[in-house]
């Protein structure tokens, strides 16, 4: 078996939270490497860019809505550092967001989300139909009104992953184009991980980040192994042609009970999207999930039909039992969990970054004496375990 040099951390998983993490962690002196066989697509390259604390607020889930907020309120001072780093832009966008309701029934909808929403401080106002029609001219004549929400923002995914992939490059990341096969541990340690081809790469810490396929790689104790299952969501890529009239801001719509997002973009292009499909690993698009998602679209918005299909993808995002993350030591030494991320990898990857990054560098968790956002997702929630420190017994 072949041996590379050792590092400080390698990153299992290359999407949106592997990458955030290897930069902010090689930012903090680590040497890392990442592993994955093609880092930045997957679900990360599917999404949207989203990044939702309010919309994304369900029933009994206020716990998941706290820390998605001190998320969103993460990322300005997140995106403004990566692009002085990389160089290049992400498109952060502060507009908030419109959710808007198609027709009475869905109006008591969104009417009792918004009841909710304010009810656990959550920033969300009622406007009624021309309120709507007039922060967004596109809207169709049939809205019966909707709910501004001024803290759920968007960013470009993909000039996202760019921009982290260029940062961690520049910063000196390691990347490996290759699977993990298994999780070395000896004597309850993490010490690297295996390939595919063989090679092992040994590190002083393994952070799990490989999003729906965290909980199949091999070596892990049962008592650690992540409960993530893969959830397949749809995107749509349309781009408006030259004289066409294009969104002001991010919509999400409720349709017939049915939910859908419009995502607009700085060139022209928008996102659709909202299918969420429990298909384990298939990666395949169904016609019927896309013509349900077309035809609730052109309901909200009928310009699109003036937009051209410029691209379809799938994506499998990581869904777990709470529908919270999982992050945080485990009880083997050396091995960290950074997956479960759910419809919000996006949205919490600067937090999650921050996170590991502290825990790899403190010596027994947060040098800050403040609570952390994640204490109620740590991975021990699912299975009674003793958390350990990286390099000594807890």
């Amino acid at each position: 078996m072949t041996h590379t040099g050792q590092r400080d951390v390698v990153v299992v998983g290359g999407g949106i939270i592997g990458l955030a993490i290897a930069w902010r962690a090689v930012s903090a002196g680590l040497s890392v490497t990442v592993v994955d066989p093609d880092p930045g697509r997957g679900s990360t390259w599917a999404a949207a860019g989203m990044l939702a604390p309010v919309a994304e607020a369900q029933f009994g889930e206020e716990s998941l809505a706290a820390l998605n907020l001190a998320a969103v309120r993460a990322w300005p001072g997140f995106a403004a550092a990566l692009e002085a780093a990389a160089g290049q832009p992400v498109h952060f966008r502060a507009d908030g967001t419109l959710l808007v309701a198609g027709d009475p029934s869905d109006r008591a909808a969104t009417d009792r989300v918004l009841a909710f929403h304010q009810a656990i401080g959550l920033a969300a106002e009622r406007l009624g139909a021309r309120a709507c029609r007039e922060s967004e001219p596109l809207l169709a004549p049939g809205i019966s009104g909707g709910v501004d929400l001024p803290d759920d923002h968007q960013v470009d995914n993909r000039s996202t992953v760019g921009a982290l992939l260029a940062a961690c490059e520049t910063g000196g990341v390691l990347f490996v184009s290759d699977e993990v096969t298994r999780v070395d541990i000896r004597d309850d340690r993490a010490t690297g991980v295996e390939l595919s081809d063989g090679t092992r790469v040994d590190a002083g810490a393994v952070v799990v980040a490989a999003g729906s396929r965290s909980g199949a790689l091999g070596g892990l104790p049962e008592a650690v192994r992540p409960p993530v299952r893969p959830v397949r969501g749809v995107t749509v890529r349309l781009q408006a042609g030259p004289g066409i009239p294009r969104l002001r801001r991010t919509v999400r719509a409720l349709v017939h009970g049915r939910t859908c997002y419009l995502v607009p973009r700085h060139d022209g292009g928008l996102v659709l999207g909202a299918t969420m499909e429990e298909r384990g690993f298939d990666l395949s698009i169904p016609l019927g999930g896309l013509a349900d998602l077309f035809e609730d679209a052109r309901r909200v918005v009928p310009a699109l039909d003036e937009y051209s299909v410029v691209e379809t993808t799938s994506g499998l995002r990581p869904g777990s039992p709470d529908n919270g993350p999982i992050v945080g030591l485990t009880e083997v030494v050396g091995l960290v969990m950074a997956t479960g991320h759910y419809r919000n990898g996006m949205l919490l990857a600067p937090l999650t970054a921050d996170e590991v990054v502290g825990l790899l560098g403190s010596g027994s968790g947060s040098s800050d004496p403040s609570p952390s956002p994640f204490e109620a997702f740590r991975p021990d929630r699912f299975s009674p375990v003793v958390t350990g420190w990286l390099g000594t017994d807890s």
